[in-house]
């Protein structure tokens, strides 16, 4: 019985099979991708990044209050007020009055560009003392649709 051997430069992938093993990686991509959703990952960051900014203002408020025996800062009404830097307008002046002694870092809306402490500083947070005198710290543009609001 004779038996035919197989010529060996014929080894390999045909045409056919490489564009099926693409095809298939490209399905699994592609469901990885939607399961994943990077664009409702980076929002959920940034809202946690604002739920974060939100409580540190918020104690840093507190610190100061402790600080000199229950006075606030300067500028906090009854109404939303944006925190910033009151050289540049109206608002709580976060960057005199707080940094770098209550908080370290100057927080600020991960979608605010202007960030550091100049005429122009604005945090994208908005801080306001209520009628029974608890402080309330909002962080209106959350990607949720639902500000970010903390009160105590």
């Amino acid at each position: 019985m004779k038996t035919k051997m197989k010529n060996s430069s014929n080894a390999g992938f045909t045409l056919i099979e490489l564009v099926v093993v693409i095809g298939i990686l490209a399905v699994l991509f592609a469901i990885v991708l939607i399961a994943i959703n990077p664009g409702k990952q980076f929002k959920a960051a940034n809202d946690t990044k604002r739920r974060s900014d939100v409580n540190a203002i918020l104690n840093a408020v507190y610190s100061y209050a402790a600080d000199k025996q229950g006075a606030l800062p300067s500028g906090i009404g009854t109404s939303d007020t944006p925190i910033a830097d009151v050289t540049g307008g109206a608002g709580v002046s976060f960057c005199t009055d707080l940094a770098p002694v209550f908080i370290a870092n100057l927080p600020y809306d991960p979608k605010n560009t202007d960030i550091g402490c100049s005429a122009t500083y604005n945090t994208g947070y908005t801080i306001m003392q209520g009628t029974s005198g608890r402080i309330t710290v909002k962080a209106p543009n959350a990607e949720s649709g639902t500000p970010i609001s903390v009160t105590r």
